[in-house]
């Protein structure tokens, strides 16, 4: 136990020097970026020269640049992620927070349609192997897994919305309501899952071949259990160990890739607003969101980390045997 409690703790310390290189990446990134953020915040209008030095002045832009990234790093680890280039002054954390549940209702869904939908179809095609069935699943994993999800988005627009009506085009719900309609929700959510499906299928149908190839597998056989005995309660929780690390990926890339679907989609999530902070070029903004979605990723792969160590026998008797050495 003591040996996996010092693996966790490295993997934070990993963890904590990955994101302060994400942060110092991005901030000098946004740095190097052509424009001129005093000039995007008051519009496309002429400003005379004290205005200029007053707005610059306002926002810490007449600083150096050390000085401004050091001053962004002390208060990104305080949890203070700037105020908004806007009219309005917003804080950034808020103006996020506020869209991060609308996001979460896009890739939560998505997250449990393509891990759920993945292993089911995984195994059917390993179960059915080098038959018609296996070839369908195979196929249409690997013609999903190519197709771009922007283009998918706009092909499912083009097809259910515009030409049989049935989903609305843009938006999360009807004008003037609050809230989250079922309709606005479907094609985001179908666009978000269908390359995480197919992913997940095909991995799931290697790792169910292969957990149908081992030595319990025939003797769950041998013992007379009907072939879906031995898929669902043998095979299964062997070749499921592979799908706690895709999925737990898989959820960090659906909040990463949320950016696309909610464009086409006209999804008011972080995405979208990551998408609009760059083209105004509200750089506060931008370095937000990117810090709340590499908080995330890192979360959720340190929480798949862990659990992946407690669900595999082999890594629980890696870490018992080093304890006993060294005791």
């Amino acid at each position: 136990m003591k040996s996996y409690v010092v693996h966790v703790g490295k993997l934070l310390l990993s963890s904590l020097l990955l994101f302060l290189v994400v942060i110092t990446v991005l901030f000098f990134l946004l740095e190097l970026a052509p424009g001129d953020p005093v000039q995007t915040l008051v519009g496309d209008v002429p400003i005379s020269p004290e205005f200029r030095a007053q707005i610059t002045a306002a926002y810490g832009l007449d600083q150096p640049v050390w000085q401004r990234y050091l001053a962004y790093v002390g208060n990104v680890l305080t949890g203070n992620l700037g105020y908004s280039f806007g009219t309005n002054n917003e804080p950034v954390l808020g103006l996020i927070l506020s869209r991060a549940g609308n996001t979460l209702a896009l890739a939560v869904p998505a997250f449990l349609i393509s891990t759920i939908g993945g292993i089911v179809l995984g195994s059917i095609a390993a179960r059915t192997r080098r038959r018609w069935l296996d070839g369908g699943i195979s196929g249409i994993a690997v013609g999903l897994f190519s197709v771009p999800g922007f283009w998918l988005g706009m092909i499912l627009i083009l097809i259910f919305s515009l030409t049989l009506g049935w989903f609305p085009t843009q938006g999360k719900a009807p004008y003037g309501q609050s809230g989250i309609s079922l309709r606005y929700l479907v094609l985001p959510v179908i666009t978000m899952a269908a390359t995480e499906l197919a992913y997940k299928t095909r991995i799931m149908r290697a790792s169910m071949i292969e957990s149908l190839g081992q030595d319990f597998i025939d003797t769950a056989r041998s013992k007379g259990l009907s072939p879906q005995r031995v898929l669902w309660q043998h095979a299964l929780p062997n070749a499921l160990l592979p799908m706690v690390t895709v999925a737990g990926y898989s959820l960090g890339f659906l909040f990463a890739g949320s950016a696309l679907v909610e464009s086409v989609f006209g999804w008011p999530g972080m995405g979208l607003l990551f998408v609009d902070a760059i083209n105004s070029q509200n750089n506060m903004v931008v370095l937000g969101v990117a810090i709340v979605l590499t908080v995330t990723i890192i979360i959720v792969n340190i929480l798949t980390d862990i659990v992946y160590g407690l669900v595999d026998p082999r890594l629980r008797a890696r870490f018992a045997r080093t304890t006993g050495a060294r005791a």
